[in-house]
């Protein structure tokens, strides 16, 4: 972990991105004798995702491989961008920092392989889940102590809005708009 303090950079972030498989998931991708592909998610990024909605801080998915599963998770979770199918990965957060007029200093990026490094060193603050290549590890801003898959994202829109003072009240907002007590 490159940078212990991050307050600074968790103040100005606008935007956040994530990997998919490594984050979302534990990596690992099932194909059944018929040829169809599972993966599991936890419905805490879910949670997670609504609550960055609530902050008014969009959420996008971007991964390096292409799978219908990802469609569906993104589509189930209203993700507005979810990229898939791209090993430039670089480029391919620039695209979706330009579609919601975002710097990519603004920008949070979480990612787990050789292949998100690029966005990790480029946007405003970089993390991964605590079972990430260990080269991830050494150019993130925050490492998380979960593993992919185990509501990685959740955690890390809870850092960033703590960050930022509002977790309080974006956990009050959401508990009296969304669950009604």
């Amino acid at each position: 972990m490159k940078n212990p303090d991050i307050r600074a950079k968790l103040r100005n972030i606008r935007l956040l991105v994530s990997d998919v498989d490594g984050v979302l998931t534990d990596g690992s991708i099932e194909i059944h004798s018929d040829g169809v592909e599972s993966k599991k998610f936890t419905v805490k990024d879910g949670a997670g995702v609504a609550l960055a909605r609530i902050a008014g801080i969009p959420v996008a998915f971007l991964s390096a491989r292409h799978s219908e599963t990802t469609t569906i998770r993104a589509r189930e979770m209203d993700i507005r961008y979810c990229l898939q199918g791209r090993l430039d990965k670089l480029n391919a957060f620039h695209e979706i920092c330009a579609q919601y007029k975002t710097d990519p200093k603004q920008a949070a990026y979480i990612g787990d392989g050789l292949v998100d490094i690029p966005v990790l060193e480029d946007c405003g603050c970089a993390f991964a889940p605590a079972d990430c290549h260990s080269l991830v590890a050494e150019v993130v801003d925050q490492l998380t102590d979960l593993r992919g898959g185990e509501g990685v994202l959740q955690a890390v829109v809870e850092i960033i809005l703590a960050g930022q003072d509002r977790l309080t009240a974006t956990l009050k907002q959401m508990r009296s708009e969304v669950y009604r007590g």
